[in-house]
Protein backbone atom coordinates (compact mmCIF):
# COMPACT_ATOMS: atom_id res chain seq x y z
CA UNK A 1 0.00 0.00 0.00
CA UNK A 2 2.63 1.99 0.60
CA UNK A 3 4.19 2.07 -2.80
CA UNK A 4 0.62 2.77 -4.36
CA UNK A 5 0.37 5.71 -2.29
CA UNK A 6 3.70 7.26 -3.06
CA UNK A 7 3.13 6.17 -7.23
CA UNK A 8 -0.06 8.33 -6.57
CA UNK A 9 1.26 11.45 -4.90
CA UNK A 10 4.02 10.82 -7.92
CA UNK A 11 1.48 10.87 -10.48
CA UNK A 12 -0.06 14.14 -8.99
CA UNK A 13 3.30 15.98 -8.96
CA UNK A 14 3.80 14.62 -12.73
CA UNK A 15 0.60 16.04 -13.64
CA UNK A 16 1.43 19.90 -11.98
CA UNK A 17 4.54 19.86 -13.79
CA UNK A 18 3.01 18.78 -17.38
CA UNK A 19 0.82 21.35 -17.10
CA UNK A 20 3.14 24.19 -15.56
CA UNK A 21 5.22 23.26 -18.29
CA UNK A 22 2.96 23.25 -21.39
CA UNK A 23 2.50 26.40 -20.13
CA UNK A 24 6.01 28.14 -20.58
CA UNK A 25 6.81 26.14 -23.91
CA UNK A 26 3.57 26.64 -25.76
CA UNK A 27 5.33 30.44 -25.54
CA UNK A 28 8.33 29.32 -27.03
CA UNK A 29 9.40 30.44 -30.48
CA UNK A 30 8.88 27.42 -33.09
CA UNK A 31 12.58 27.62 -34.56
CA UNK A 32 13.90 26.84 -31.25
CA UNK A 33 12.01 22.88 -31.81
CA UNK A 34 14.80 20.15 -30.98
CA UNK A 35 17.69 22.66 -30.09
CA UNK A 36 18.94 23.43 -26.36
CA UNK A 37 18.22 26.93 -26.92
CA UNK A 38 14.42 25.77 -26.29
CA UNK A 39 15.93 24.97 -22.49
CA UNK A 40 17.30 28.41 -22.32
CA UNK A 41 14.42 30.23 -23.60
CA UNK A 42 12.41 27.71 -20.91
CA UNK A 43 14.12 28.35 -17.67
CA UNK A 44 13.96 32.04 -17.74
CA UNK A 45 9.44 31.51 -17.53
CA UNK A 46 8.50 30.68 -13.77
CA UNK A 47 6.02 28.60 -14.99
CA UNK A 48 8.45 26.08 -16.66
CA UNK A 49 10.88 26.38 -13.27
CA UNK A 50 7.52 25.25 -11.35
CA UNK A 51 7.20 22.75 -13.36
CA UNK A 52 10.61 21.42 -13.01
CA UNK A 53 9.84 21.54 -9.24
CA UNK A 54 7.30 19.60 -9.47
CA UNK A 55 8.75 16.83 -11.74
CA UNK A 56 11.42 16.95 -8.51
CA UNK A 57 8.97 16.06 -6.29
CA UNK A 58 7.50 13.45 -8.77
CA UNK A 59 10.72 11.72 -9.14
CA UNK A 60 11.18 11.41 -5.07
CA UNK A 61 7.37 9.77 -4.49
CA UNK A 62 8.25 7.77 -7.81
CA UNK A 63 12.02 6.35 -6.05
CA UNK A 64 10.13 5.77 -2.48
CA UNK A 65 7.63 3.91 -4.82
CA UNK A 66 9.85 1.83 -6.42
CA UNK A 67 11.85 1.03 -3.51
CA UNK A 68 8.73 -0.47 -1.81
CA UNK A 69 7.27 -2.08 -5.16
CA UNK A 70 8.33 -3.37 -8.65
CA UNK A 71 8.09 -1.55 -11.69
CA UNK A 72 4.96 -3.56 -13.15
CA UNK A 73 2.95 -2.80 -10.05
CA UNK A 74 3.94 1.21 -9.89
CA UNK A 75 4.62 2.56 -13.16
CA UNK A 76 0.74 1.61 -14.51
CA UNK A 77 -0.52 3.13 -11.48
CA UNK A 78 1.10 6.22 -13.00
CA UNK A 79 -1.45 6.34 -15.45
CA UNK A 80 -3.78 7.89 -12.85
CA UNK A 81 -1.56 11.07 -14.04
CA UNK A 82 -3.64 11.57 -17.05
CA UNK A 83 -7.05 12.45 -15.44
CA UNK A 84 -4.86 14.57 -12.49
CA UNK A 85 -3.56 16.67 -15.23
CA UNK A 86 -6.90 17.49 -17.02
CA UNK A 87 -8.50 18.45 -13.97
CA UNK A 88 -5.27 20.92 -13.59
CA UNK A 89 -6.33 21.74 -16.75
CA UNK A 90 -9.27 22.92 -15.66
CA UNK A 91 -7.64 25.22 -13.33
CA UNK A 92 -4.92 26.67 -14.62
CA UNK A 93 -6.14 27.11 -18.17
CA UNK A 94 -10.02 27.53 -16.97
CA UNK A 95 -11.57 24.85 -19.32
CA UNK A 96 -14.65 23.38 -17.94
CA UNK A 97 -14.33 19.32 -18.66
CA UNK A 98 -17.97 18.42 -20.01
CA UNK A 99 -19.65 14.62 -19.82
CA UNK A 100 -17.59 13.11 -22.62
CA UNK A 101 -14.32 14.15 -21.02
CA UNK A 102 -15.56 12.68 -17.92
CA UNK A 103 -16.16 9.80 -19.26
CA UNK A 104 -13.25 9.49 -20.86
CA UNK A 105 -11.47 9.36 -17.60
CA UNK A 106 -13.88 6.60 -16.26
CA UNK A 107 -13.06 4.65 -18.79
CA UNK A 108 -9.34 4.93 -18.84
CA UNK A 109 -9.10 4.84 -15.17
CA UNK A 110 -11.35 1.67 -15.23
CA UNK A 111 -8.83 0.15 -17.51
CA UNK A 112 -5.94 0.63 -15.18
CA UNK A 113 -8.15 -0.87 -11.99
CA UNK A 114 -8.45 -3.87 -14.88
CA UNK A 115 -5.13 -4.29 -15.62
CA UNK A 116 -3.99 -4.01 -12.57
CA UNK A 117 -6.56 -6.98 -10.73
CA UNK A 118 -5.65 -8.99 -14.17
CA UNK A 119 -2.11 -8.53 -14.08
CA UNK A 120 -1.61 -8.81 -10.59
CA UNK A 121 2.60 -8.00 -10.80
CA UNK A 122 5.00 -8.71 -8.21
CA UNK A 123 8.03 -7.75 -7.34
CA UNK A 124 10.81 -9.67 -8.87
CA UNK A 125 14.36 -10.19 -7.00
CA UNK A 126 16.58 -10.58 -10.09
CA UNK A 127 19.93 -8.48 -10.69
CA UNK A 128 20.10 -7.29 -13.89
CA UNK A 129 23.35 -8.56 -15.48
CA UNK A 130 25.13 -5.87 -17.58
CA UNK A 131 24.44 -7.82 -21.13
CA UNK A 132 20.75 -7.30 -20.19
CA UNK A 133 21.36 -3.62 -19.16
CA UNK A 134 23.44 -3.29 -22.72
CA UNK A 135 20.27 -5.17 -24.81
CA UNK A 136 17.76 -2.84 -23.18
CA UNK A 137 19.95 0.59 -23.82
CA UNK A 138 20.26 -0.63 -27.38
CA UNK A 139 16.69 -1.55 -27.82
CA UNK A 140 15.33 1.92 -25.98
CA UNK A 141 17.71 4.14 -28.02
CA UNK A 142 16.95 1.92 -31.25
CA UNK A 143 12.91 2.96 -30.71
CA UNK A 144 13.65 6.39 -29.58
CA UNK A 145 15.26 6.86 -32.40
CA UNK A 146 12.85 5.94 -34.65
CA UNK A 147 10.18 7.50 -33.13
CA UNK A 148 12.31 10.80 -33.82
CA UNK A 149 12.82 9.99 -37.44
CA UNK A 150 9.37 9.57 -37.84
CA UNK A 151 8.21 12.64 -35.41
CA UNK A 152 10.34 14.97 -37.71
CA UNK A 153 8.11 14.14 -40.84
CA UNK A 154 4.52 14.57 -38.70
CA UNK A 155 3.48 18.09 -37.94
CA UNK A 156 1.51 19.85 -35.31
CA UNK A 157 -0.44 17.08 -32.25
CA UNK A 158 0.64 14.04 -34.15
CA UNK A 159 4.25 14.76 -34.06
CA UNK A 160 3.22 16.04 -30.05
CA UNK A 161 2.14 12.53 -29.70
CA UNK A 162 5.22 10.87 -31.29
CA UNK A 163 7.42 12.71 -29.08
CA UNK A 164 5.43 11.76 -26.21
CA UNK A 165 5.60 7.94 -26.62
CA UNK A 166 9.89 8.92 -27.22
CA UNK A 167 9.62 10.48 -23.88
CA UNK A 168 6.94 7.92 -22.31
CA UNK A 169 9.55 5.59 -23.33
CA UNK A 170 12.62 7.34 -21.80
CA UNK A 171 11.28 8.12 -18.89
CA UNK A 172 10.04 4.39 -18.11
CA UNK A 173 13.55 3.68 -18.87
CA UNK A 174 14.72 6.36 -16.36
CA UNK A 175 12.61 4.28 -13.74
CA UNK A 176 14.12 0.89 -14.59
CA UNK A 177 17.72 2.83 -13.71
CA UNK A 178 16.15 4.46 -10.47
CA UNK A 179 14.84 1.00 -9.14
CA UNK A 180 18.36 -0.48 -9.58
CA UNK A 181 19.69 2.80 -8.08
CA UNK A 182 17.17 2.43 -5.10
CA UNK A 183 18.76 -0.77 -4.46
CA UNK A 184 22.54 -0.35 -5.05
CA UNK A 185 22.82 3.10 -2.83
CA UNK A 186 22.96 1.66 0.53
CA UNK A 187 24.18 5.01 1.86
CA UNK A 188 24.90 8.17 1.17
CA UNK A 189 28.10 8.49 0.46
CA UNK A 190 27.96 5.50 -2.52
CA UNK A 191 25.31 8.32 -4.23
CA UNK A 192 28.00 9.32 -6.29
CA UNK A 193 29.88 5.96 -7.03
CA UNK A 194 27.09 4.09 -8.25
CA UNK A 195 26.95 3.75 -12.49
CA UNK A 196 23.24 3.88 -12.72
CA UNK A 197 22.88 7.19 -11.10
CA UNK A 198 24.58 8.86 -13.51
CA UNK A 199 22.91 6.81 -15.78
CA UNK A 200 19.45 7.47 -14.59
CA UNK A 201 20.14 11.49 -14.32
CA UNK A 202 21.43 11.40 -18.47
CA UNK A 203 18.09 9.64 -19.32
CA UNK A 204 16.01 11.51 -16.93
CA UNK A 205 17.12 14.40 -18.89
CA UNK A 206 17.22 13.13 -22.33
CA UNK A 207 13.68 12.08 -21.85
CA UNK A 208 12.68 16.36 -20.06
CA UNK A 209 14.75 17.18 -23.37
CA UNK A 210 12.22 15.41 -25.50
CA UNK A 211 9.02 16.03 -23.07
CA UNK A 212 9.76 19.85 -23.30
CA UNK A 213 9.69 19.66 -27.71
CA UNK A 214 6.60 17.30 -27.14
CA UNK A 215 5.17 20.47 -25.24
CA UNK A 216 6.28 22.66 -27.83
CA UNK A 217 5.12 21.12 -30.92
CA UNK A 218 1.44 20.87 -30.03
CA UNK A 219 -1.29 20.96 -27.43
CA UNK A 220 -1.27 18.86 -24.07
CA UNK A 221 -4.36 16.97 -25.23
CA UNK A 222 -2.44 15.53 -27.52
CA UNK A 223 1.14 14.61 -25.58
CA UNK A 224 -0.16 13.46 -22.27
CA UNK A 225 -2.37 10.39 -23.47
CA UNK A 226 0.90 9.00 -25.37
CA UNK A 227 3.21 9.78 -22.62
CA UNK A 228 0.54 8.58 -19.98
CA UNK A 229 -0.11 5.39 -21.74
CA UNK A 230 3.93 4.60 -23.16
CA UNK A 231 5.48 4.76 -19.87
CA UNK A 232 3.55 1.83 -17.58
CA UNK A 233 3.41 -0.32 -20.86
CA UNK A 234 6.90 -0.01 -21.63
CA UNK A 235 7.59 -0.50 -17.72
CA UNK A 236 5.82 -3.57 -17.57
CA UNK A 237 8.53 -4.87 -20.78
CA UNK A 238 11.87 -3.56 -18.82
CA UNK A 239 10.40 -4.90 -15.03
CA UNK A 240 9.79 -8.47 -16.02
CA UNK A 241 12.84 -8.20 -18.68
CA UNK A 242 15.37 -6.96 -16.20
CA UNK A 243 14.11 -7.51 -12.59
CA UNK A 244 12.67 -11.11 -12.80
CA UNK A 245 9.41 -9.28 -12.04
CA UNK A 246 5.95 -11.24 -13.02
CA UNK A 247 2.55 -10.44 -13.96
CA UNK A 248 -0.28 -13.49 -14.77
CA UNK A 249 -0.26 -14.67 -18.37
CA UNK A 250 -2.79 -17.58 -19.90
CA UNK A 251 -6.11 -16.51 -20.21
CA UNK A 252 -5.36 -13.52 -18.37
CA UNK A 253 -3.95 -12.34 -21.32
CA UNK A 254 -7.55 -11.37 -22.62
CA UNK A 255 -8.35 -9.11 -20.18
CA UNK A 256 -5.24 -7.64 -19.96
CA UNK A 257 -5.32 -6.74 -23.25
CA UNK A 258 -8.68 -5.73 -22.84
CA UNK A 259 -7.56 -3.13 -20.26
CA UNK A 260 -4.71 -1.66 -22.08
CA UNK A 261 -7.52 -1.61 -25.15
CA UNK A 262 -9.57 0.00 -22.81
CA UNK A 263 -6.75 2.84 -21.40
CA UNK A 264 -5.72 3.34 -25.17
CA UNK A 265 -9.45 4.22 -25.54
CA UNK A 266 -10.22 6.43 -22.98
CA UNK A 267 -7.10 8.50 -23.98
CA UNK A 268 -7.98 8.79 -26.89
CA UNK A 269 -11.66 9.68 -26.34
CA UNK A 270 -10.20 12.25 -24.02
CA UNK A 271 -7.94 14.06 -26.53
CA UNK A 272 -10.68 14.40 -28.61
CA UNK A 273 -12.98 16.34 -26.09
CA UNK A 274 -13.90 19.59 -27.41
CA UNK A 275 -13.12 21.89 -24.05
CA UNK A 276 -9.78 20.50 -23.71
CA UNK A 277 -8.94 21.29 -27.53
CA UNK A 278 -9.67 24.71 -27.10
CA UNK A 279 -7.16 24.90 -24.55
CA UNK A 280 -4.51 24.96 -27.38
CA UNK A 281 -5.61 28.06 -28.54
CA UNK A 282 -6.00 29.55 -24.86
CA UNK A 283 -2.61 28.19 -23.59
CA UNK A 284 -1.16 29.75 -27.36
CA UNK A 285 -2.11 33.45 -26.16
CA UNK A 286 -0.83 33.18 -22.40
Amino acid sequence: MIAVALAVLAAASNALASVLQRRAARTAPAGQAFRLGLIAYLIHRPAWLGGIAALIGGFAFQAGALLFGGLALVQPILVVELPITMMFIGCVFRVRLDRRSWLAVGVLTGGLVMLLLGAMPSEGHQVPSRMLWAVATLVTLGLVALLLTVARLATGAGRAAILGVAAGLGFSFTAALMKQAVREVERPSTLFTTWTVYAMVLAGLVSLFLLQNAFQSGPLVAVQPALTVADPVASIGYGVGLFGETIRLGAWSVLELFAVGLIVYGSTLLSQSPPLRRQKVMAAGT
